[in-house]
């Protein structure tokens, strides 16, 4: 039986082993697909467990998406720009790092209807997901993208990589048409983020990375003031929809059961 992990900490809220393993079963794939709580030292050995093939196939979380790296012998372009790695895989006895982030958020945010074309937009961390979020942003054609992380010089480090970035202080709320929570704030139904959401105003589009809980803080009070207000579901779907293409060599149903498979 083949066997695929996804893997970070925390790990419990994920819900990659209930699509996956929705898909495996509907596929008719002798394969099993689990979550792993690690800590950085645990990398080196299960790269080593891929190179072997004990392990098909990884998915990384918060917050090894950059650690991941060095462990690597090749990454795909997309993970190369992104310099964020979600997708590990084993071609001739070499572990392949790959970024479905990308296609997966920009492929959500269609889903959604929500036009970034010509927006500001104002995200909200700047962890290994963050540089995928960018790339997406600007393929998709935003005027102008604006960063704030609690940790300062973790922006400053993204705005070297890419051109026109903006950053503000932790705590400061700028002018923006689209709001990204891309922190893990929020996984805790009590976590809450500073927002003044009054001063923000209404006919906004606040976007929350995190999928379960499905409704955040973050979210609830967008809604109350009249914004629109979407979690990371879809993103979540399409980014595992690539990965386990590249994986069985087979592309699943999106279908609205697999939608509501995560309700």
């Amino acid at each position: 039986m083949k066997k695929y992990l996804v893997i970070g900490n925390p790990i419990e809220h994920s819900l990659s082993p209930k699509l996956h393993n929705y898909w495996i079963k509907k596929n008719n794939i002798n394969a099993v697909y689990d979550k792993k709580k690690i800590s950085e030292k645990d990398i080196k050995s299960l790269i080593i467990d891929i190179k072997n093939e004990k392990i098909k196939g990884i998915n990384v979380t918060v917050p090894f998406k950059k650690a991941t790296i060095p462990y690597l012998d090749e990454l795909s372009p997309e993970a190369k720009e992104a310099q964020s790695v979600n997708t590990i895989y084993s071609q001739e006895g070499r572990a392949i790092g790959h970024n479905t982030d990308i296609s997966g958020f920009e492929l959500g945010i269609k889903y959604s209807k929500y036009d970034v074309k010509n927006k500001t937009v104002f995200i909200l961390g700047a962890g290994g997901v963050v540089s995928s979020i960018i790339i997406a942003l600007k393929k998709m054609g935003a005027t102008k993208i604006i960063i704030s992380n609690r940790t300062k010089i973790k922006s400053e480090n993204l705005k070297k990589f890419f051109n026109g970035l903006e950053i503000v202080n932790w705590g400061e709320t700028p002018k923006f048409d689209m709001i990204i929570n891309a922190t893990s704030i929020g996984l805790k139904n009590e976590d809450g983020i500073k927002l003044d959401y009054a001063a923000i105003g209404h006919n906004k589009f606040f976007y929350d990375v995190i999928y379960n809980p499905k409704e955040t803080i973050f979210l609830k009070r967008a809604k109350l003031f009249g914004n629109k207000a979407e979690n990371g579901k879809m993103m979540f779907i399409y980014q595992a929809h690539q990965s386990f293409t590249i994986w069985h060599k087979l592309m699943p149903n999106i279908d609205e059961e697999t939608i509501n498979l995560l309700d």
